[in-house]
């Protein structure tokens, strides 16, 4: 019991992170799109923290 349930909550942050990660990664395509270089830069940060 305790194992599913442990991992259950270990795949639910594992989508959530996955999740975060593409958000970024999208957000990160449009400020390079858009040329804004101070939101590129503090974006590609942000991916290194959660990769």
């Amino acid at each position: 019991m305790m194992t599913n349930r442990l991992e259950a909550v270990k795949k639910a942050r594992e989508a959530h992170r996955e999740s975060i990660r593409r958000s970024l990664q999208h957000r990160l395509e449009v400020a390079r799109a858009r040329g804004d270089e101070n939101l590129v830069r503090q974006l590609e940060e942000e991916m290194k923290y959660f990769s």
